[in-house]
């Protein structure tokens, strides 16, 4: 009799254990919320990773940025978003049109989306130089507001109109600088189109950051589909996939292709 007494408050005890189990995992990593996507991930991008999602043009790298923000605020995690793809409204809009709704989080506060725009760069820009002066203020800008933001995951799509043209040594200095934000708790993913840097630049930018996901586009047949290669993932709780082909389809987001179908 005692042993059926006890076993509602044993099963309470096992349910409340298996609960912050997954509370504590999910601090641990950012999750894209879709299940096929972090274990190809090795179980979601490690918080505190410095990651660069590098890729052509339409080959997925926003929506896969909206993927895992959509991913961590179901998490309750805070974000901050700098855009040059977006305004907040247009990002809004097509994250709902991706069965990805943030707009009560959005009203919550729980993430802050900004547009930042090329236009930043063509008021006083009358000379190459000039040009250069403003992007490297930019990327400074942008640091200090990383440094101070409260929110502890930042999302940056899309890099490539700062960094193009600029000299290496202030590109790796401002990879260097995101690096240290996140080994003191930030966790930062930037997307960059696969043009932005020449391949020596590429690979020493891949050597500092944590997570490097490049996506591309490939033939299938009569069908163009998008695909995942992660490359690394330093601290993945699992093991790391190789690649996953995708479609981004209206009113439900990623749609998983197999990779047999998606090379036939």
């Amino acid at each position: 009799m005692a042993d059926e007494e006890n076993m509602p408050d044993d099963e309470a005890n096992e349910l409340l254990e298996a609960q912050r189990q997954r509370e504590e995992q999910q601090s641990k990593i950012i999750s894209s919320g879709n299940t096929e996507i972090d274990r190809k991930m090795g179980g979601g991008i490690p918080t505190g990773s410095l990651c660069i999602i590098d890729g052509n043009n339409d080959s997925g790298k926003s929506v896969l940025t909206q993927q895992l923000t959509w991913g961590a605020l179901r998490d309750n995690k805070s974000i901050l978003m700098l855009t040059t793809e977006n305004t907040s409204k247009s990002l809004l809009k097509q994250m709902e049109s991706l069965a990805l709704d943030i707009r009560d989080q959005f009203i919550l506060g729980k993430i802050r989306a900004y547009a930042v725009h090329e236009s930043m760069l063509d008021k006083e820009c009358e000379t190459t130089a000039d040009e250069i002066a403003a992007k490297k203020t930019i990327l400074h800008t942008i640091l200090d507001y990383i440094e101070s933001s409260p929110e502890k995951i930042i999302i940056i799509d899309s890099l490539t109109v700062f960094v193009s043209n600029m000299d290496e040594k202030e590109v790796i200095g401002f990879f260097t600088s995101c690096k240290k934000l996140c080994d003191n708790g930030n966790s930062i993913i930037i997307t960059v189109h696969n043009y932005a840097f020449n391949d020596d630049v590429m690979t020493r930018i891949i050597s500092i950051c944590d997570a490097h996901l490049h996506m591309n586009t490939e033939n299938a047949g009569e069908q163009i589909v998008k695909t995942m290669e992660v490359s690394k993932i330093r601290g993945a709780q699992l093991t790391t996939g190789n690649v996953v082909s995708f479609d981004v389809k209206p009113n439900f987001g990623f749609k998983i292709i197999p990779i047999s179908k998606a090379k036939a």
